[in-house]
Protein backbone atom coordinates (compact mmCIF):
# COMPACT_ATOMS: atom_id res chain seq x y z
CA UNK A 1 0.00 0.00 0.00
CA UNK A 2 1.42 3.37 -0.99
CA UNK A 3 0.74 5.80 2.03
CA UNK A 4 1.40 8.87 0.21
CA UNK A 5 4.04 10.04 2.42
CA UNK A 6 6.64 10.69 -0.48
CA UNK A 7 7.85 14.59 0.16
CA UNK A 8 5.44 15.55 3.13
CA UNK A 9 7.82 16.58 6.08
CA UNK A 10 7.46 15.13 9.72
CA UNK A 11 8.49 17.16 12.78
CA UNK A 12 8.66 14.10 15.61
CA UNK A 13 9.34 15.60 19.45
CA UNK A 14 10.84 12.93 21.88
CA UNK A 15 12.48 11.06 18.88
CA UNK A 16 16.17 10.22 20.02
CA UNK A 17 15.18 6.68 21.05
CA UNK A 18 12.29 4.30 21.62
CA UNK A 19 8.90 4.72 19.13
CA UNK A 20 10.01 8.29 18.70
CA UNK A 21 13.32 6.92 16.99
CA UNK A 22 11.23 3.90 15.17
CA UNK A 23 8.59 6.20 13.74
CA UNK A 24 11.11 8.38 11.88
CA UNK A 25 12.71 5.67 10.78
CA UNK A 26 9.49 4.54 9.35
CA UNK A 27 8.25 7.70 7.96
CA UNK A 28 11.91 8.31 6.16
CA UNK A 29 11.21 4.61 4.92
CA UNK A 30 8.05 5.75 3.22
CA UNK A 31 10.03 9.18 1.70
CA UNK A 32 9.00 11.61 4.10
CA UNK A 33 11.72 14.61 5.15
CA UNK A 34 11.87 13.78 9.17
CA UNK A 35 12.72 16.29 11.69
CA UNK A 36 14.01 14.82 14.96
CA UNK A 37 14.03 16.76 18.81
CA UNK A 38 14.50 16.00 22.07
CA UNK A 39 16.41 17.49 25.01
CA UNK A 40 20.10 14.90 25.03
CA UNK A 41 22.22 16.60 21.99
CA UNK A 42 24.27 13.58 22.11
CA UNK A 43 21.07 11.12 21.75
CA UNK A 44 19.89 12.89 18.90
CA UNK A 45 23.01 12.66 17.12
CA UNK A 46 23.24 8.98 17.92
CA UNK A 47 19.29 9.13 16.68
CA UNK A 48 20.46 10.82 13.43
CA UNK A 49 23.28 8.55 12.60
CA UNK A 50 21.17 5.39 12.89
CA UNK A 51 18.11 6.57 10.90
CA UNK A 52 20.85 7.36 8.01
CA UNK A 53 22.54 4.10 8.18
CA UNK A 54 19.12 2.56 8.33
CA UNK A 55 18.05 4.21 5.46
CA UNK A 56 21.00 6.17 3.72
CA UNK A 57 18.48 9.36 3.99
CA UNK A 58 19.92 12.43 6.63
CA UNK A 59 17.28 14.09 8.63
CA UNK A 60 17.38 17.04 10.52
CA UNK A 61 17.67 17.03 14.24
CA UNK A 62 17.22 19.91 16.59
CA UNK A 63 18.12 20.30 20.47
CA UNK A 64 15.35 21.60 22.52
CA UNK A 65 13.01 21.46 25.54
CA UNK A 66 9.49 21.03 24.77
CA UNK A 67 8.34 22.28 28.27
CA UNK A 68 9.55 25.63 27.07
CA UNK A 69 7.36 27.08 24.47
CA UNK A 70 10.00 29.12 23.01
CA UNK A 71 11.64 26.04 22.01
CA UNK A 72 8.56 24.79 20.54
CA UNK A 73 8.50 27.43 18.19
CA UNK A 74 12.09 27.38 17.22
CA UNK A 75 11.99 23.89 16.65
CA UNK A 76 8.65 24.14 14.09
CA UNK A 77 10.29 27.02 12.16
CA UNK A 78 13.10 25.48 11.87
CA UNK A 79 11.76 22.40 10.20
CA UNK A 80 9.44 25.15 8.50
CA UNK A 81 12.64 26.60 7.21
CA UNK A 82 14.66 23.51 6.21
CA UNK A 83 12.31 21.77 4.48
CA UNK A 84 9.91 24.21 3.25
CA UNK A 85 6.52 23.04 4.53
CA UNK A 86 4.95 21.11 7.13
CA UNK A 87 2.48 18.07 6.74
CA UNK A 88 2.47 16.11 10.36
CA UNK A 89 3.32 16.81 14.16
CA UNK A 90 4.18 13.74 16.20
CA UNK A 91 3.73 14.86 19.96
CA UNK A 92 5.61 12.27 21.28
CA UNK A 93 7.71 13.81 24.24
CA UNK A 94 7.17 12.47 27.33
CA UNK A 95 8.03 9.58 30.33
CA UNK A 96 6.04 7.84 32.77
CA UNK A 97 5.44 9.33 36.12
CA UNK A 98 3.42 7.57 38.26
CA UNK A 99 2.92 8.12 42.10
CA UNK A 100 0.20 8.33 45.13
CA UNK A 101 -1.52 11.41 44.83
CA UNK A 102 0.25 12.81 48.03
CA UNK A 103 3.63 11.78 46.68
CA UNK A 104 3.26 14.30 43.74
CA UNK A 105 4.22 17.72 44.71
CA UNK A 106 3.41 20.82 42.98
CA UNK A 107 6.60 20.96 40.98
CA UNK A 108 5.96 17.10 39.87
CA UNK A 109 2.64 18.42 38.68
CA UNK A 110 3.71 21.21 36.75
CA UNK A 111 6.75 19.85 35.08
CA UNK A 112 4.44 16.82 33.51
CA UNK A 113 1.96 18.85 32.28
CA UNK A 114 4.13 21.12 31.06
CA UNK A 115 5.91 18.06 29.21
CA UNK A 116 3.18 16.19 27.69
CA UNK A 117 0.10 18.14 27.62
CA UNK A 118 1.44 21.73 26.83
CA UNK A 119 4.30 20.52 25.12
CA UNK A 120 2.21 19.30 22.35
CA UNK A 121 -0.41 22.21 22.83
CA UNK A 122 3.11 24.30 21.90
CA UNK A 123 3.86 22.12 18.80
CA UNK A 124 0.44 22.09 17.75
CA UNK A 125 -0.43 25.87 18.11
CA UNK A 126 2.80 26.83 16.23
CA UNK A 127 2.75 24.32 13.63
CA UNK A 128 -0.78 24.10 12.59
CA UNK A 129 -0.51 27.19 9.92
CA UNK A 130 2.30 25.76 7.94
CA UNK A 131 -0.14 22.76 7.44
CA UNK A 132 -2.87 25.65 6.50
CA UNK A 133 -0.20 26.76 3.82
CA UNK A 134 -0.18 23.31 2.34
CA UNK A 135 -4.17 22.35 2.70
CA UNK A 136 -4.12 19.99 5.96
CA UNK A 137 -1.81 17.79 7.71
CA UNK A 138 -1.65 15.00 10.11
CA UNK A 139 -1.40 16.09 14.07
CA UNK A 140 -0.58 12.22 16.28
CA UNK A 141 -1.16 12.73 19.81
CA UNK A 142 1.01 9.86 21.83
CA UNK A 143 -0.70 9.53 24.99
CA UNK A 144 -1.21 6.23 26.82
CA UNK A 145 -4.05 3.60 27.43
CA UNK A 146 -3.61 3.71 31.15
CA UNK A 147 -5.23 7.36 31.37
CA UNK A 148 -8.51 5.87 30.27
CA UNK A 149 -8.65 3.94 33.61
CA UNK A 150 -6.60 4.74 36.29
CA UNK A 151 -5.39 2.73 38.91
CA UNK A 152 -4.00 3.82 42.14
CA UNK A 153 -0.38 5.30 42.27
CA UNK A 154 -0.57 6.81 38.69
CA UNK A 155 -0.44 10.11 39.33
CA UNK A 156 0.52 12.53 37.56
CA UNK A 157 0.88 10.77 34.36
CA UNK A 158 -2.79 9.53 33.87
CA UNK A 159 -3.95 13.04 34.31
CA UNK A 160 -1.27 14.37 32.01
CA UNK A 161 -2.14 11.79 29.55
CA UNK A 162 -6.15 11.73 29.84
CA UNK A 163 -5.83 15.44 29.27
CA UNK A 164 -3.79 15.16 26.03
CA UNK A 165 -6.60 12.64 24.68
CA UNK A 166 -9.50 15.49 25.56
CA UNK A 167 -6.94 18.13 23.54
CA UNK A 168 -6.61 15.74 20.80
CA UNK A 169 -10.57 15.13 20.01
CA UNK A 170 -11.40 18.97 20.83
CA UNK A 171 -8.59 19.93 18.17
CA UNK A 172 -10.03 17.37 15.69
CA UNK A 173 -13.30 19.52 15.82
CA UNK A 174 -11.59 22.99 15.32
CA UNK A 175 -9.44 21.62 12.70
CA UNK A 176 -11.63 19.89 10.77
CA UNK A 177 -12.56 22.48 8.55
CA UNK A 178 -9.22 22.98 7.92
CA UNK A 179 -8.31 18.82 6.62
CA UNK A 180 -6.52 19.00 9.53
CA UNK A 181 -6.64 15.33 11.43
CA UNK A 182 -5.82 15.00 14.43
CA UNK A 183 -5.92 11.38 16.45
CA UNK A 184 -3.96 9.82 19.79
CA UNK A 185 -2.36 6.50 20.23
CA UNK A 186 -2.80 5.17 23.39
CA UNK A 187 0.32 3.51 24.14
CA UNK A 188 0.63 0.13 26.51
CA UNK A 189 3.69 -1.92 27.64
CA UNK A 190 5.97 -1.31 24.82
CA UNK A 191 9.51 -2.23 25.03
CA UNK A 192 11.52 0.79 26.25
CA UNK A 193 14.46 1.66 28.05
CA UNK A 194 12.33 2.11 31.20
CA UNK A 195 10.45 -1.07 30.85
CA UNK A 196 14.04 -2.76 30.20
CA UNK A 197 15.43 -1.37 33.24
CA UNK A 198 12.68 -2.76 34.90
CA UNK A 199 12.75 -6.40 33.50
CA UNK A 200 16.92 -6.07 34.71
CA UNK A 201 16.06 -4.71 38.07
CA UNK A 202 13.18 -7.61 38.81
CA UNK A 203 13.90 -10.73 36.75
CA UNK A 204 17.58 -10.18 35.39
CA UNK A 205 18.11 -13.98 35.50
CA UNK A 206 15.35 -14.21 32.70
CA UNK A 207 15.70 -13.55 29.07
CA UNK A 208 13.58 -10.89 26.91
CA UNK A 209 11.47 -12.69 25.56
CA UNK A 210 10.73 -14.76 29.33
CA UNK A 211 9.76 -11.36 30.75
CA UNK A 212 8.01 -9.76 27.80
CA UNK A 213 5.43 -13.20 27.89
CA UNK A 214 4.98 -13.12 31.47
CA UNK A 215 1.25 -13.58 32.55
CA UNK A 216 1.74 -11.37 35.22
CA UNK A 217 1.67 -8.67 32.64
CA UNK A 218 -1.73 -9.42 32.30
CA UNK A 219 -1.79 -8.90 28.30
CA UNK A 220 -4.49 -10.83 26.48
CA UNK A 221 -1.64 -11.06 23.32
CA UNK A 222 0.45 -12.61 26.20
CA UNK A 223 3.58 -10.36 25.50
CA UNK A 224 5.16 -6.48 25.66
CA UNK A 225 5.02 -4.72 22.30
CA UNK A 226 7.63 -3.72 20.53
CA UNK A 227 8.72 -0.50 19.48
CA UNK A 228 8.28 -0.69 15.76
CA UNK A 229 4.46 -1.90 15.99
CA UNK A 230 3.57 1.48 17.78
CA UNK A 231 5.64 2.81 15.20
CA UNK A 232 3.44 1.35 12.16
CA UNK A 233 0.31 2.64 13.40
CA UNK A 234 1.73 6.30 14.23
CA UNK A 235 2.68 6.14 10.32
CA UNK A 236 -0.69 4.45 9.57
CA UNK A 237 -2.31 7.51 11.05
CA UNK A 238 0.32 10.09 9.73
CA UNK A 239 -0.38 9.11 6.11
CA UNK A 240 -3.23 9.58 3.13
CA UNK A 241 -4.26 5.96 3.84
CA UNK A 242 -6.00 7.15 7.11
CA UNK A 243 -7.34 10.46 5.42
CA UNK A 244 -11.11 9.80 6.65
CA UNK A 245 -9.64 8.92 10.14
CA UNK A 246 -9.55 12.02 13.10
CA UNK A 247 -10.66 12.51 16.38
CA UNK A 248 -9.77 8.44 17.20
CA UNK A 249 -8.02 7.26 20.12
CA UNK A 250 -6.06 3.95 19.28
CA UNK A 251 -5.09 1.75 21.97
CA UNK A 252 -1.66 0.04 20.90
CA UNK A 253 -1.48 -2.25 24.23
CA UNK A 254 -2.32 -5.98 23.48
CA UNK A 255 -5.74 -5.80 24.63
CA UNK A 256 -4.44 -5.09 27.83
CA UNK A 257 -7.08 -2.02 28.62
CA UNK A 258 -10.29 -2.48 30.23
CA UNK A 259 -12.26 0.17 27.73
CA UNK A 260 -12.40 0.38 23.90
Amino acid sequence: MDLGLKGKVALITGASKGIGLETAVNLVIEGANVAICARNGENLKTAATFIFEKTGTEVLYLEADVTKEDDCKRIVTATADKYGRIDILINNAGTSSAHSFEKVGTELWQHDLDLKLFGAIHCSRYAIPYMRQVGGGAIVNVTAAIAKTPPSSSLPTTVSRAAGMALTKAMSKDLGPDNIRVNTVCIGLIRSDQIERKWKQTAPESSWEQFSRNTDHHIPLGRIGNTDEAAKVITFLSSDAASYVTGTAVNIDGGLAGVL
